[in-house]
């Protein structure tokens, strides 16, 4: 079989140094791999995208695990650099990423593919299915590295930022946004033997932190809590609720307190079940507490964040919507039954789902330690939510699939109970009005144009 080749390219307008920084910053292997994706970077060794460089990936083709080892190859500075397999999946994969200036405040990015795949000949069929999956993921990346250069990298000011639940789903998408953007991120880990470089030990149980190891800090981002999806809410459920969001945010807060120079900025995840059940009424950062398991806990949890605000230091509580990925939360659990035509509408559909697009998620709280005017309460959701029946259908489209079926609210609340009622049935049409105040641009603000982007298919109309 000959070598395949595929060519992706786009202009992006930002100097073409800046452009190649940009790709060797710790972060932009992760910050550019699709979500969908099933690689997963394990290690790497050597500095940035240098000659001679190693990087290990797990990664599944067709549901079998293995490895995918790759090593740089050439470098020529603010011109190409090239990695090539060394193990993996492909007979040949060589990828060549070329830089060319159009002027001095615009540069060509060019992905260059030669591939071939294993077995040879037998595997000609299978052509066609990979360059269609490669145009999908580069498109993806082409997407995320124009969004990121020209609104995002550059145009802050670099901070050092200690993040706790980094190993979470927004989390582990977080870091390496923030550094891909300029800044320095601390990891909070649970695992003693986590030795990384940029990994810090804690145990907020135990109420073990030694900020002091963590050096200056300019911001805390706190986004503990356990899966409130997770089956029924028993009474020991509720427990590890709360307490794996009250307790790690108090231990923080106890810490900054102490410190010589505190942070200047905390930024302390809560959740839109702070309102409620609120039918077809707009809810805003000024609309009062619900009465639910839920709304006491989000109170509960965003009070333990006050003792920073009454330290001096800027204090957001962030009030999150469902946030859209199929790397974690609901969306991953409706993917495999809505691409096989089993999507399901939960009751009358009536009730007002508040989502987000993970890269606005993440743009959101890039603006929020950006913006020095906000504090308080924020809700970090789109401007335009969504019935359950009109996502229930959107989905459907996106897979080119029927979503007929219904799942009848006595059945739901027999199955899950009052987490069935509070996360699948309550109404919650949350508006972003602190975000759109105070001038956030949303990269996805039609809930259509987001699910075709996480998912890297095409936008039906």
């Amino acid at each position: 079989m000959k070598d395949e080749i595929f060519t992706k390219e786009t202009l992006i307008h930002v100097p073409v140094e800046d452009l190649f920084a940009w790709h060797a910053r710790n972060g932009a292997i992760n910050r550019l791999t699709p979500p969908w994706s099933k690689l997963c970077l394990i290690s790497r060794q050597g500095n940035g995208i240098d000659k001679g460089v190693k990087v290990k990936f797990k990664i599944k083709v067709m549901g079998i695990p293995m490895i995918w080892e790759a090593a740089h190859v050439e470098y020529l500075e603010n011109k190409l650099f090239r990695d090539c397999q060394k193990r993996g999946p492909f007979a040949l994969w060589e990828h060549t990423h070329l830089f060319s200036a159009k002027g001095k405040n615009a540069a060509l990015m060019e992905d260059r593919i030669r591939f071939r795949l294993p077995m040879g000949f037998l595997s000609r069929p299978f052509y066609g299915h990979a360059r269609r999956e490669l145009e999908r993921i580069f498109a993806y990346r082409h997407r995320v590295l124009k969004d990121d250069m020209e609104n995002r990298a550059g145009r802050i000011r670099k901070q050092r930022i200690l993040v706790s639940g980094a190993s979470g789903t927004i989390g582990k998408a977080l870091v390496p946004f923030l550094r891909t953007c300029g800044h320095e991120v601390i990891r909070l880990v649970r695992d003693p033997k986590d030795k990384s470089e940029d990994a810090l030990y804690w145990d907020p149980y135990n109420n073990i932190l030694d900020m002091d190891a963590a050096g200056p800090v300019d911001a805390v981002i706190s986004l503990n809590g356990t899966d409130i999806s997770r089956g029924r809410w028993t009474p020991a459920q509720r427990k590890l609720i709360v307490d794996s969001r009250v307790i790690p945010t108090r231990v923080l807060v106890e810490k900054m307190r102490t410190m010589a120079r505190p942070p200047s900025v905390f930024i302390s995840s809560s959740a839109i079940g702070f309102y409620g059940e609120g039918g077809e009424k707009i809810l805003t950062e000024e609309s009062p507490q619900g009465d639910s398991f839920i709304s006491r806990v989000c109170d509960q949890w965003e009070t333990a964040s006050l003792g920073a605000a009454r330290a001096g230091i800027r204090t957001v509580q962030l009030r999150i919507g469902v946030v859209l990925t199929p790397g974690g939360g609901a969306l991953k659990r409706m993917l495999l039954p809505f691409s096989l035509g089993l999507g399901t509408r939960i009751s009358q559909g009536r009730q007002y789902m508040s989502w987000i697009s993970m890269d606005d998620a993440l743009g959101g709280i890039l603006h929020i330690l950006e913006k020095k005017q906000i504090h308080g309460p924020v809700n970090l959701t789109a401007p335009a939510p969504v019935t359950n029946k009109v996502f229930t259908k959107t989905l459907g489209n996106i897979f080119s699939r029927p979503a007929m079926f219904v799942l009848p609210r006595p059945l739901a609340v027999f199955l899950w109970g009052q987490m069935g009622k509070e996360t699948l049935l309550t109404s919650a049409r949350v508006v972003p009005q602190i975000l759109v105040d105070t001038g956030y641009d949303f990269s996805h603000p039609v809930l259509a144009s987001a699910l075709a982007h996480v998912l890297g298919r095409p936008l039906k109309n």
